[in-house]
């Protein structure tokens, strides 16, 4: 392409050139077709690509960094931000890799899933006004043979439309989630319950057994991507953080 075509292109479209450079490099982004930690093309190529000035590829890629959806990093390049750990208490982990790190066997079980219009209880759950289609998943998490956790997981399709074609019977959605979807902020809610029969029956405990549950929501700027609820066994399960003063 041009510097005369992209200019034609961004008087057809109405949008300055580095506004239709910024949509393109974010809906790539925010489809999964460039990961989290994806190299970005250099200012250069993305000079040849569309057409334009270095200038006007330096203020698309601005606007970009200043979402936080992309990181520029001196003397390496550009690349799709991975997501910051916000909670003092928590990382985000993988709970597949988490049971492989302790030497442990993973199995994974889909229990069910669900796709459907948002419901009043879909949308209380993200905290979000209104949305269109939701999918609704409930896996467990093995470790040795023996329930590790089980999962209950809303994905707003909306907000994440790549997770309407993922084969979660394969791949568990924390999983997937963590590899393909950018996202800039999360929130942890954590509480004890006893164990009802489904819950007992899922985990492989006793009725009224005591269990740890981790409410968490992830956002990307403001808009809720995933609220999922992770139920464990509490008499296996504790939470250890380590702050440092100052």
């Amino acid at each position: 392409m041009s510097a005369s075509t992209g200019r034609s292109k961004s008087r057809t479209s109405g949008k300055p050139t580095y506004k239709q450079i910024r949509l393109d490099i974010e809906r790539r982004i925010l489809t999964g077709e460039w990961p989290p930690g994806h190299r970005i093309p250099f200012e250069h190529q993305l000079m040849t690509r569309y057409g334009c000035s270095r200038m006007t590829v330096s203020k698309a890629l601005s606007e970009l960094t200043q979402a936080d959806l992309i990181e520029r990093r001196r003397r390496a390049g550009t690349f799709v931000r991975r997501p910051n750990f916000l909670s003092a208490v928590l990382k985000i982990t993988d709970i597949r890799a988490e049971i492989t790190a302790l030497g442990r066997s993973y199995a994974y079980e889909l229990i069910k899933s669900s796709r459907r219009a948002a419901a009043t209880a879909d949308r209380a759950r993200l905290g979000v006004l209104k949305t269109g289609k939701v999918i609704e998943i409930g896996c467990r998490h093995c470790a040795d043979g023996v329930p590790f956790a089980v999962e209950d997981r809303l994905i707003d399709l909306d907000a994440v439309p790549k997770a309407s074609t993922a084969n979660f019977a394969l791949e568990p959605p924390g999983s997937w989630l963590l590899h393909h979807v950018p996202w800039t902020e999360a929130e942890h809610s954590i509480s004890a319950i006893v164990a009802d029969e489904e819950a007992a029956g899922a985990l492989d405990i006793a009725v009224g057994a005591p269990c740890l549950v981790i409410d968490r929501r992830t956002f990307r700027s403001g808009r809720t991507l995933t609220a999922v609820r992770l139920l464990y066994p509490g008499e296996s399960h504790k939470l250890v953080a380590r702050f440092r003063g100052g």
